[in-house]
Order: structure tokens, then sequence, then C-alpha cells
């Protein structure tokens, strides 16, 4: 069967297990308002990181078919709310709409993060952002004759540039903070097992030393009410004879002992020898004794070990029999622990007694070399059940190592134990069966509290810094799906592209002149009174300042254009007038 403190491991571990498959167990109350709100939030969010990049290229002008960008965008807005339910599709299914309508690329960067976040598996995650980004390129090239920047090549290079902002940078992002997540939630937890684990043991310690007592005690006092019941059977017998009336008194005190050892059995427990200092025949009235402790300095220094022992004081002999046992317990376990750990260090031994406090210390040095053979590592027990047993008669213990290398064991326990309970040491609240725990908070591990104060694994102290990295992360990859996307609507060819139309006759003003034709003062100046006669009809004319050429020196050729008065262009008259060369800078009048 499997030890106490397997089980306990094992039925916290299961509940834990189970806590985890049922999504409303310890849901605190308003828990799914909270979670409304926050997906609310990160809905509006990117919803309006996509404005933010609709409005941008629409707003210079690249983008084509900005009306059919919004319904494409209030689609991933609602497909951005079951990202957790369907976490495939929906990835795949927005990064087909970003190759459509690139506005819609902060709700796939967002989609793409969570999605890599949650992914446990390595494997599948990379096939996903592989198929999203293939998705997104082409998506993204094949109708962009009609949707997209024009030409098949511009298409192209749009996907390539919305592939990394939009799935992979994301991805990988969302890869790294959730596979570091895990592990700090696999450590989170394997500390925790481990501090119960210790909480554990300790208890056992605990419940051992309690069983020795409770041992110790049912062999004393049934000692002394087995003397009881002999000396009132003995009276029973004088007093048949003597006096019959108190007869009955003797054998009423005799009969209530018997009661009473019966029913100290009943509430110990039959309890054997659980060690050799548990027993009628070890626990005698000269244990704990200076001749005692002699005697157990005697045996180590007989098993080789350097032991000197320093008594200030009378002997114990005086002194309850608890204490007197306490002090015999701190000295054969910290020899014990000498013998295993340090059997070649020097030992010393002082017991110090006075009215009010019995005190035990005993120190070792620095072994000279380490011991051939420890055995087994010990389990800290021993000293565990030591502090109980001290602290049960309300003194202290301590047992650390010295600066110096070598380890200290000191205990102070009273000369005379009251009924006052024995000090709580902070921290240390018994959780255990039969510990005494009074709260739910009491016992809980650093690893519990921790867990307990973050939500998903990430403090409320930290909770902001996070949600500001991510937003500052979600409006850098806007800017650069803004850039990118501007960068390609612009270079891409457009149906107004190439020369401008020559004007010709029958075209308005206004035309002639978006033709780049516009009236030039100093060209008119140069044509008046060299010109020849206007045509008939003509209203105005226009000198185009693009019009006059030199053609050899003294000699200006200049463009004449006519309009009637309906602003039609009605000829087009080219003239040779003479010009004034200057004469260059460097040349001397």
């Amino acid at each position: 069967m499997p030890s106490r403190p397997a089980a306990l491991i094992l039925v916290s571990v299961s509940r834990t297990y189970l806590s985890r498959l049922s999504p409303d167990h310890g849901r605190p109350p308003g828990g799914l308002p909270g979670a409304a709100a926050r997906t609310a939030a990160e809905t509006a969010g990117v919803v309006l990181a996509g404005l933010g990049v609709w409005g941008a290229v629409a707003g210079l002008g690249f983008m084509s078919h900005p009306s059919l960008q919004l319904p494409a965008l209030a689609a991933g807005a609602v497909l951005f709310t079951l990202r957790h339910r369907f976490p495939v599709a929906v990835l795949l299914v927005l990064a087909l709409l970003t190759g459509l309508a690139p506005c819609v690329g902060p709700v796939t960067a967002a989609t793409s993060y969570a999605v890599a976040r949650r992914t446990v598996r390595a494997r599948r995650r990379g096939r996903l952002l592989v198929a999203a980004a293939a998705l997104v390129v082409v998506c993204a090239t094949v109708p962009a004759p009609w949707l997209g920047p024009g030409p098949v090549p511009y298409g192209l290079a749009l996907g390539l540039i919305l592939t990394p902002t939009t799935v992979l940078v994301p991805g990988l992002v969302g890869a790294s903070y959730g596979q570091q997540r895990r592990l700090v939630q696999a450590l989170r937890e394997r500390g925790d097992a481990a501090e119960r684990a210790r909480r554990f043991a300790d208890s056992e310690a605990r419940i051992h030393e309690r069983s020795r007592i409770a041992a110790e005690m049912h062999d004393l006092v049934g000692h002394r009410l087995s003397l009881i019941s002999l000396h009132a059977g003995g009276l029973e017998l004088a007093l048949e004879r003597a006096d019959p009336e108190l007869r009955e008194e003797a054998v009423l005190v005799r009969r209530t002992t018997r009661d009473a050892m019966r029913e100290l059995r009943q509430a110990l427990g039959v309890l054997g020898p659980l060690g050799r200092d548990t027993g009628a025949e070890a626990l005698t009235d000269a244990t704990g004794t200076r001749a005692d402790i002699e005697t157990l300095v005697a045996e180590s220094r007989d098993g080789g070990i350097a032991v000197r022992l320093d008594w200030t004081g009378p002997d114990l002999n005086a002194r309850p029999a608890p204490v007197r046992r306490a002090v015999h317990r701190v000295v054969r376990e910290s020899l014990t622990n000498v013998h295993r750990y340090a059997s070649a260090a020097h030992v010393t031994v002082t017991v110090v007694h006075d009215h009010e406090t019995v005190r035990v210390t005993v120190r070792n040095g620095v072994p000279p070399a380490p011991p051939a053979a420890a055995g087994s590592v010990g389990t800290g027990r021993g000293l565990t059940g030591l502090r109980e047993r001290v602290e049960l008669l309300g003194g202290t213990f301590d047992a650390s190592p010295l600066p110096s290398g070598g380890f200290q064991v000191d205990a102070t326990v009273p000369a005379e134990p009251g009924d006052a309970p024995a000090p709580e040491r902070p921290g240390t609240a018994d959780t255990g069966p039969g510990g005494g725990g009074t709260g739910p908070e009491r016992g809980k591990t650093v690893a519990e509290a921790g867990e307990a104060a973050a939500d998903g694994g990430v403090a409320p102290g930290r909770r902001t810094a996070h949600v500001l990295t991510l937003a500052l992360g979600l409006v850098t990859l806007s800017v650069l799906m803004a850039l990118g996307t501007t960068f390609v609507y612009a270079s891409a060819p457009h149906q107004f592209a190439g020369p401008r139309p020559l004007p010709r006759i029958g075209m308005t003003y206004s035309d002639v002149t978006e033709a780049g034709v516009l009236d030039n003062k100093a060209v008119r100046a140069a044509a008046t009174g060299h010109e020849p006669p206007r045509p008939a009809g003509t209203v105005g004319c226009v000198y185009p300042f693009n019009g006059a050429t030199e053609i050899r020196p003294g000699a200006l050729k200049i463009a004449r254009y006519c309009f009637d008065a309906s602003q039609r262009l009605i000829a087009i008259d080219r003239f040779t007038v003479p010009s004034v060369r200057d004469a260059t800078p460097w040349e001397t009048p």
C-alpha cells in the first residue's frame, strides 16, 4: 500500500486535475462578465488597428475598392471572438481575408499570436503558421488584377510583405511566450509538489513523535496506575479482617484504577514500543540524568568519536521525567547524526542546568575528511521530532550549520514545564492530518499564493506591462502593414500612368490646361508684334512656355493655341520670332 504522504499527494494532484477539467470550478463571482469585457476590449483594439491601416492607405488614395475593405474587417472582428473555440479554422479564414483586404491584417496578427501561444505541439504549430502564411500570399496574388494593386507581381509583393507582419512574427512571439508560460507553470507545480511533500513529511514526523510521547505516557502512567491498583489490592486484603467497612472503599479504589487503566489504553490505543526509548525497560528514572548522559558520551567515545561533556549545575534527577527524556533525546539524536555524517569531527556536549531552564548544546567541528560511507541520506525527521518534543514542553529548539563549517543543535526546555501551550513557530502551521489548521489560508505554499494572485500565469503587477507591450507590438505591426501596402500600391502602374495626351483641335480649355498647356507671360510678350494674324472667331490665345524653343541664335519658335467663344481649341499655330541672346556671365562687354 502507498505511504501516507504518497496518498495525500495523490489526492491533491487528483483534485488539481479535476479542477482543471471543470471550467466552472473555483471561478470567482463575476468571472464571466470580466472575461466578456476583456474579449470586447481586445476585439475593439484590433478593429481600431485595422481601421487605422485602412484609413492610412485609403487616405493616400492608393487602396483599390476601399468600400469593400470594411465588410471584410467586420467579418474578421466576428471571427476574432471565436479564436479560442475554433483556433485553426479562424486563423486560416482570417489569413484568406488578409490577402484580399490588408486592413484585416491586425486582426490576423492578434489571432496568430493567441493561437500560437495556446498550441502546445511545435510541429502542429509550425504547420499551421506555414499554411496561414501561404494563404496570405496566394489570396493577395491571384485576385490582384481585380481587387489588388494590379499586376500579379505586385500582388505577390503585397502578400510577401503582409505575411511576416500578420502571421509569422506574431506567431513566433506567441509561441515563445506560451512556451515560457508553460515552463513557469511546470516549475511552479513542481515546487508546489515539493513543498507539499515536505509538509507531509514534517507532519508524519510530528505524528510519529506524538506516537512516541503517547507510548511513553502509556507506559509511565500505566505503571503508576498499576502500582496504585497493587497497593489498593494489598489494602483490601489488610482491611478484610481489620476493618471490613473500609474494605469496600479499597475495592472501589482498585476498580476505579482498573477502569482508568482501561480508558487510558482506549484513548491512546495499543501502542507498542516504537523505538529503544519508548519501552518501559528503557525509560527509567535515570533517563536524562548526568549519569545517563555520561553513558551516552562514553558509548560515542568507544565508537571512535572525540566527545567532551561539559555539565554546569546540579543533576536532573529531581526534574520531571518529560524534561529528562527531552535532554536524553537531544543528546542521543545529535550524537547519532555525528556518527553518520561527521564521525571524525570533535564534538562538545554542553548541559547548563539552573533554577529555570535546562539548556543542551551539541556542537561538532568540521571533519578533516568526508566520511567514507555515510549510508542513506537522512530525511530530517529526527530533528523535526526533537523540535516537536521540545516545543511541546514550552522550550525552544534550533539546529543549524556553523559559519566555521560545523553543526550545532541547541535546545532549551523549562526546568518545571507548566500547562501552557507550546509557542507556535511562524510559517510552520500544521496542515497535515490532525495538525489543527484553522482556515484555508494556513499552510498555503508560496506557489499556491502566487497562483492565487495570478490570472493566466501573469501577476497583477505585471499584467499592465504585458498588455501595454502587446498593444505597442500591435501598433508597430499595423504601421508596418500600412507602409508596406502603401509602397506596393504606389509602385504599381495604374490606368492613368504614361505620357499625357497631346492637345488637339476641338478640346476644351480645361482639357488643354490639364494636358500641361498653360499661358506664359514672357512667351506672350515675345510674340506680341511678331505673330501672324489670329484665325477668325478667336477670342483668346495661350502661349505656353514648353512650346517656345530656340531653333537658332536670335530666332525663337513659339506655339500658339487659340480658342473660340465656347472655349474650344480652334487652331494650333507655330511661328518664329526674333529673340535677344543674353551675354554669358563671364563675358566682358
